[in-house]
């Protein structure tokens, strides 16, 4: 049964090539979060690896997983969710089967139990952000999953930039989205684009929040991670947030730091933000029938 406030953590943290110490440091910082309250628990994108995505290179396909309720990591998520009766969202690398692979997030409720997982819907391809080459789009749609403290709705980094996405996940029942994220800037651009891609990232998941009456959490690495093929590379940004309905952000992490961010989630906000601004009475839905169309100007 869903209760009226429960502690979000989010887990920001750097990730180098050893995949052993990146998982490592990453179940204690989950445990860390637990131990200190955290009844759900986040994690950033792919968070056992590098981001590898900033080249097309065959051999990173070895970093895939199946990811199931008999896989080793979801069996070792399960037992801190079960000791510590918090729910745990983990993004991984998905190998589906043979040539088959996903950006996915699995979702583990407070009882260890395996609630099911997210495959990323909108796959990146942009310089130093290859994501085509490595993920199929998800086919599992939109998820919502009924956990013990709320309903939680999950999406992936560049799911970020879609409102359709945030409007169709609320529309399944979440109380919160979490975005696991990987997302910096280009050294060759930070001085002069760097604060609008930054208040561009942060603004259009603050507008989410507002439409659709609901909180907004995203959870980001840290670090200057080089690129394989020796140019540029990426300076994560940091900064994971929370935003509560009204758009305000009500904590958010370092620019440079690993941590995590503990959070205070109350749900009995979203009875009283979506009495003020009933956007969901409103919804015009007779008139949105174009949205499924690609483009409307010929």
């Amino acid at each position: 049964m869903k209760v009226d406030k429960f502690n979000l953590g989010l887990i920001q943290h750097k990730c180098g090539n050893d995949i052993r110490e990146n998982y490592d440091k990453a179940l204690h910082m989950i445990e860390s979060a637990c131990k200190d309250g955290a009844n759900v628990v986040c994690t950033q994108e792919l968070f056992k690896t590098v981001y590898f995505c900033q080249v097309e290179n065959w051999d990173y396909f070895r970093f895939a997983e199946k990811v199931d309720e008999s896989s080793e990591t979801v069996k070792t998520l399960s037992k801190i969710a079960k000791d510590y009766s918090s729910v745990i969202v983990a993004s991984l690398f998905e190998k589906r089967d043979k040539g088959i692979y996903h950006n996915t997030v699995v979702v583990i409720d407070a009882d260890g139990s395996f609630s099911g997982k997210y495959r990323k819907m909108h796959i990146p391809d942009d310089p130093h952000f290859y994501e085509k080459f490595y993920f199929t789009p998800g086919d599992l749609g939109y998820k919502v999953f009924k956990t013990r403290y709320a309903n939680i709705g999950t999406l992936i980094c560049w799911d970020q930039w879609f409102p359709e996405a945030a409007r169709l996940t609320t529309m399944k029942g979440a109380d919160v989205i979490l975005y696991p994220t990987a997302i910096g800037w280009l050294p060759e651009e930070k001085e002069e684009q760097g604060k609008s891609q930054y208040n561009a990232w942060e603004t259009v998941q603050r507008g989410h929040a507002v439409a659709n009456g609901v909180y907004v959490a995203s959870v980001n690495r840290v670090g200057f991670e080089k690129s394989p093929d020796g140019n540029s590379g990426i300076e994560f940004w940091g900064q994971s947030f929370v935003s509560n309905p009204y758009g305000e952000v009500i904590s958010k992490s370092s620019q440079d730091k690993e941590e995590v961010l503990l959070t205070e989630i109350n749900l009995s906000l979203l009875d009283e933000m979506r009495v003020v601004w009933p956007f969901f009475r409103d919804r015009r839905i007779d008139t949105y029938t174009d949205l499924t169309k690609r483009w409307l100007v010929d």
